[in-house]
């Protein structure tokens, strides 16, 4: 696949002309997926697809258009011949564009991780082994993932890696279930087990009568998975230095008016950890790690190339929606065996639901409790919790009110395949918190 994409990207070069620039995208799979209902196969297949985004540039005019490949040179010849004749009809209608930053020094790289992963197979028989006796649902994506970038100047780059995500819920009745996901390089079958084994413990507990508690404050533990909930909202512009800017963003306080996180609370982009390629769409190179918030301190933001031509700064590699890819949120002190006792008596909880911000100004969310969401007393769990919604700052949930974060760490991988796979991450630990405010 990577020899194909530098022949398109050297075919594309030939139809140039005058002036013109060329800068690709190219996105490409070879997946497995299959689907889980009653703990059985209801659905599997293979998806293998190519696809090219192809930017036209001459002068300070410029645009884009895409196309879904065949995978032979001789077939997408036309293709593409198609796609350059029609971006070059375009051109002559467009403005210049002030904000345009073209990758002019040549920075070729290339990435290629050998799969490391048992075949599809193999995993489905753990799976389906492993859940006997309950009401598995779930889906398992995997397989190679291509990423690729080329431009008239003769700069190539290639990433290419292999990766699985079962994501899967144990049902027990109405809208109770025990969401869980396992993700990663390096399928570990005792990993998996002993991730089957605790949403097996929690599928027990869900037999119990469900609890009410009234709205209020309580002392609350987050798993990763809903932590995970919490600082994805960061990507909805809040660490975008447009935002920042412009005064759209959720932390925007953070930089205005010095508003902190609790010590603990160290934020970064970890491309060099996580398992997207190490640059964006417009070529630019993505640094191993962005410091973004240190210790509490908003350090840093995510700079796209436009951005930084716009306000006169230098573009960190960020794409054009300036959102983390690869989010690391380091971990604490707190043993996650130690949870429940250190909570001792408030409310485990394991997924949260349909975040929203309530006041962006004041990065205030709520959003709602899903799945095995447990009232916990004396560091024992009594009872699954019915569902609740919380209305929280996250300065505040993330500031003094940040007991404890997990020493141990979970890598969640993006789930999102509409279209194609996703190559997002973030390594997160759970978090001890006080005063957690339910609203109903």
């Amino acid at each position: 696949m990577q020899t194909y994409f530098y022949q398109l990207a050297d075919l594309i070069g030939t139809q140039l002309q005058g002036s013109e620039q060329y800068q690709c995208w190219y996105s490409a799979e070879a997946s497995d997926f299959v689907r889980f209902n009653r703990s059985a196969i209801r659905q599997c297949g293979h998806v293998r697809q190519s696809s090219l985004s192809l930017h036209l540039i001459d002068g300070r005019r410029h645009c884009s258009a895409s196309a879904t490949l065949a995978g032979h040179l001789a077939a997408d010849r036309a293709t593409l011949a198609q796609l350059m004749a029609t971006l070059r009809t375009q051109l002559p209608d467009l403005p210049d564009d002030p904000h345009l930053l073209v990758a002019t020094e040549v920075r070729s790289t290339e990435h290629n991780a050998p799969s490391r992963l048992p075949a599809a197979a193999e995993i489905v028989d753990q799976v389906l082994h492993a859940a006997a006796g309950v009401d598995l649902v779930g889906i398992l994506a995997m397989g190679p993932v291509m990423r690729g970038f080329a431009n008239a100047a003769g700069q190539r780059n290639w990433h290419q890696s292999a990766t699985f995500n079962l994501d899967w819920s144990l049902y027990q009745s109405r809208d109770k279930a025990v969401k869980t996901s396992y993700a990663g390089a390096d399928w570990d079958s005792t990993v998996f087990s002993a991730k089957m084994h605790g949403a097996m413990a929690q599928l027990v507990m869900l037999q119990r009568a469900p609890v009410t508690v009234k709205p209020g404050a309580y002392r609350a533990f987050l798993t990763p998975t809903a932590m995970q909930e919490l600082v994805s909202m960061f990507n909805w512009d809040g660490l975008s230095e447009k935002s920042l800017r412009t005064r759209q963003s959720a932390l925007r306080r953070m930089r205005d008016e010095n508003v902190r996180l609790h010590p603990a609370i160290t934020l970064s982009e970890d491309t060099y950890g996580g398992m997207g390629p190490g640059f964006q769409s417009d070529g630019f190179l993505k640094p191993d790690r962005i410091a973004l918030i240190e210790q509490g301190v908003l350090t840093g933001s995510m700079i796209s190339p436009r951005t930084a031509m716009e306000y006169g700064l230098a573009n960190n590699g960020a794409g054009s929606g300036e959102a983390m890819s690869a989010i690391d949120l380091a971990g604490g002190t707190l043993p996650m065996a130690q949870a429940l006792a250190e909570l001792d008596t408030g409310i485990y909880v394991s997924n949260l639901w349909y975040l929203n911000f309530s006041d962006r100004a004041n990065c205030r969310i709520t959003g709602m409790t899903r799945f095995a969401t447990f009232w916990v007393e004396g560091g024992e769990i009594k009872a699954p919790l019915n569902v609740m919604r919380f209305d929280e700052s996250l300065f505040r949930l993330l500031g003094d009110k940040l007991l404890a974060l997990t020493s141990e760490r979970e890598l969640l991988l993006d789930s999102d395949s509409y279209g194609e796979r996703a190559t997002g991450s973030a390594r997160l630990p759970g978090a001890l918190v006080k005063d957690f405010t339910f609203v109903l």
